[in-house]
């Protein structure tokens, strides 16, 4: 009903399950009748497992919106997580890459193979345009608008948003699907989509993972990056060149301006490390 993408609809069944567990455990048989002492004492037994204050959280968030919808359901008369606080959370500055390393990354690429044909294309494409990995592979021939310089994207919740797309991206992503697709077997239902595996199917956020561990491993990188880390180097690099924040959060399909913020304190590193480079006194 909210729109959510299949990922965001299972991590909040997999909370919900870890509640069950625990009411089994304690001999809770109507979630109807739980208390937010009851939820609370869930919550403490969370903290007592040992997982992290993002896992905290989110399991919060997930039992938040279980009680929102049967408030709305009118199946209980008040909200018992309504008082309930989630944990403070740091603010973690995500990984980045340097262009220097990107472009890296990009020459280990081996392009006489149709695999690296497509790798290549699929690595501009994400630090070209930020895209998320659920993005990159949804993303259809139609989503290809070319002769404007961009890609229809669909989001989270199913928003759409048209990206600019680089001519590098364009370039490789021309390549792929004019010298490699045709000569591919694919598999009914897959016709559509852009990016393939040998098999002529639809590619998983796995292969993608591990497409880009295998390229940091290739140049002996050391950082552990994943396919968002192209996202928050394209962010940071716009930042850092000097683009303006609220066309950042329209590029990125952020729902709200507090979370490209994060990429303002990205900046802030950047211009201290400037200091300490080229200061006489630093």
């Amino acid at each position: 009903e909210c729109g959510m993408a299949e990922n965001s609809i299972l991590a909040y069944m997999q909370d919900m399950d870890k509640l069950q567990q625990y009411a089994g455990m304690r001999g809770w048989e109507d979630p109807l009748v739980l208390s937010a002492g009851d939820l609370q004492q869930f919550l403490e037994y969370i903290v007592e497992l040992g997982l992290s204050p993002y896992s905290h959280a989110r399991i919060l968030s997930g039992v938040k919106a279980f009680y929102k919808y049967l408030l709305n359901e009118e199946l209980i008369p008040q909200d018992p997580t309504i008082l309930i606080e989630a944990p403070r959370l740091g603010r973690k500055l995500p990984d980045t890459l340097s262009f220097f390393e990107i472009e890296q990354l990009l020459d280990s690429i081996d392009l006489s193979t149709p695999e690296g044909a497509r790798n290549r294309a699929i690595i501009e494409t994400l630090y070209c345009s930020g895209l998320r990995v659920s993005e990159l592979l949804s993303l259809k021939l139609a989503d290809l608008h070319f002769d404007i310089g961009f890609l229809r994207i669909v989001g989270k919740g199913n928003r759409e948003r048209l990206v600019p797309v680089g001519k590098d991206a364009m370039k490789y992503i021309n390549i792929y699907i004019k010298e490699i697709r045709p000569h591919m077997a694919i598999k009914p239902g897959n016709e559509h989509y852009v990016f393939l595996n040998r098999r002529g199917a639809k590619l998983s956020r796995v292969m993608i993972f591990t497409i880009v561990k295998r390229l940091a491993k290739d140049i002996g990188m050391e950082k552990n990056i994943s396919p968002h880390t192209f996202r928050h180097s394209f962010a940071t690099h716009l930042v850092e060149g000097g683009a303006d924040l609220r066309v950042i959060q329209e590029m990125l399909g952020h729902e709200s301006i507090t979370t490209t913020e994060i990429y303002t304190h990205l900046d802030r590193e950047y211009l201290k490390q400037v200091v300490q480079e080229f200061h006489p006194r630093s």
